[in-house]
């Protein structure tokens, strides 16, 4: 299991353990975080699990994929640490992982 805190647009922390091999998405649709919607439950089709990762961790979460990238478009308020979470797999090099919701994910 791998710790990650999830950090509410309001400021509001959830610190959980996720599974290995589950996406960031996943960890916090199953432990019913608010703030991330995964409207099409991680296909990278859409960008309702928008997350902003902690400077300490953008190297350690891998690289946005060119459908990511275009993802994230339809994203608000869209910043270089912009990462959809259903794109970050839980793995324990992430143990402590810090990520922060946007105010909406629409």
């Amino acid at each position: 299991m791998t710790k990650i805190t999830y950090i509410e647009h309001d400021g509001t922390e959830h610190v959980v353990d996720v599974k290995n091999g589950l996406s960031v998405m996943e960890g916090a649709i199953k432990n019913n975080i608010p703030g991330i919607d995964a409207d099409c439950g991680g296909a990278c089709a859409c960008a309702t699990c928008h997350v902003y990762v902690d400077a300490a961790w953008e190297d350690k979460t891998g690289d946005k994929s060119a459908m990511e990238e275009s993802m994230l478009d339809f994203a608000e308020n869209v910043e270089p640490n912009s990462r959809l979470s259903c794109q970050i797999k839980v793995s324990d090099a992430l143990d402590g992982l810090v990520v922060r919701m946007p105010e909406s994910q629409h």
